[in-house]
C-alpha cells in the first residue's frame, strides 16, 4: 500500500531533499511552503501523514496543527523542529503534534518515525479480547481491553485514559506510551524496549525523545496531589508502579 505524505517545509533545499527520499522511499508525496498551503492541502489531500516544520512563514506548524487538531483531524503529524530544547519540542507536543524530530536529522530517522506512527494508525486492534505476554514477547502496545494499574485505567478500543476520575488528554504517542507501560505494571522496561514497541527503532543512547515524552506524560499523569506512577530507573528505563 502507498502512503500518502503531506510534506510542509520552507527551507527548500531541506524540502526537494525530503521530497526525492520518501518519493523513493514509496511515498506519495505532496510539497508545500508554508502553512497555510498546508492547511489547504490537508483539507483537499487527506494525506496518511503530516510532515511539519514548525518555524514557517504566516502560520508556522504549531498553529497548523492546532487547528487540524481543533477540526478533530487526527492525522499522525510528525513535527520538524530546530529547536533544542525541552520546552520547545513540549510545545509541539501541547499543539498535538505525535512524535517529533530535530534538525539536523538523519533521513532514515525521519523515516522510522513515520513508519510507527503510520503503523499505529493502521493496526486494528486484538478482536480476540487477548492481551500481550511480556515485552520480550513482541508486545506492540495494542490491545482490544482495558487496563488497570493503581488508579489509573486505561480503555484501548476508545484510546481513553483516566486517572482516578480525571480524563487524561493523550496524544497517540503518549497514549502508546501510557498503555505499553501500564500493562507492564512493576517490571523495569529499558529505553530500547520502548523505543522498539513504540517507534520501531532504537533512536540510540544519544536521543533525548524518549525522556521527553515520559516527562511530558508525567506532568498529566502524576499531578500534583497524586501518587506519582511514572518512576526512572537510572540507567535502565522506566516502570509504572505505585510506591
Amino acid at each position: 500500500m502507498t502512503h500518502s505524505v503531506l510534506l510542509a517545509e520552507d527551507d527548500r533545499p531541506i524540502r526537494t531533499a525530503l521530497e526525492r527520499a520518501l518519493t523513493l522511499e514509496g511515498y506519495r508525496v505532496t510539497a508545500v511552503a508554508d502553512g497555510i498551503q498546508a492547511l489547504a492541502a490537508a483539507h483537499r489531500e487527506r494525506p496518511d501523514v503530516i510532515l511539519l516544520d514548525v518555524m514557517m512563514p504566516g502560520i508556522d506548524g504549531l498553529q497548523v496543527c492546532q487547528v487540524l487538531r481543533a477540526e478533530q483531524d487526527r492525522t499522525p503529524v510528525l513535527m520538524l523542529t530546530a529547536r533544542v530544547e525541552t520546552a520547545d519540542r513540549i510545545a509541539g507536543l501541547d499543539a498535538g503534534a505525535d512524535d517529533y524530530v530535530v534538525k539536523p536529522f538523519e533521513v532514515e530517522e525521519v523515516f522510522a518515525r513515520l513508519r510507527a506512527l503510520l503503523r499505529r494508525t493502521a493496526a486494528p486492534p486484538a478482536a480476540d479480547g487477548t492481551g500481550p505476554g511480556e515485552p520480550g514477547e513482541g508486545y506492540d502496545g495494542r490491545d482490544s481491553g482495558v487496563v488497570e494499574a493503581a488508579d489509573l485505567r486505561i480503555d484501548g478500543p476508545s484510546r481513553r485514559a483516566w486517572r482516578g476520575q480525571r480524563e487524561l488528554e493523550l496524544t497517540r504517542t503518549e497514549f502508546e506510551l501510557l498503555e505499553l507501560l501500564a500493562r507492564n505494571a512493576g517490571i523495569v522496561l529499558d529505553h530500547s524496549t520502548i523505543y522498539d514497541r513504540i517507534w520501531g527503532y532504537d533512536f540510540g543512547p544519544g536521543s533525548k525523545n524518549l525522556a521527553v515524552y515520559v516527562g511530558y506524560l508525567r506532568r498529566k499523569v502524576d499531578v500534583p496531589g497524586s501518587r506519582p506512577l511514572i518512576h526512572t530507573v537510572r540507567g535502565v528505563g522506566y516502570v509504572l508502579r505505585e510506591d
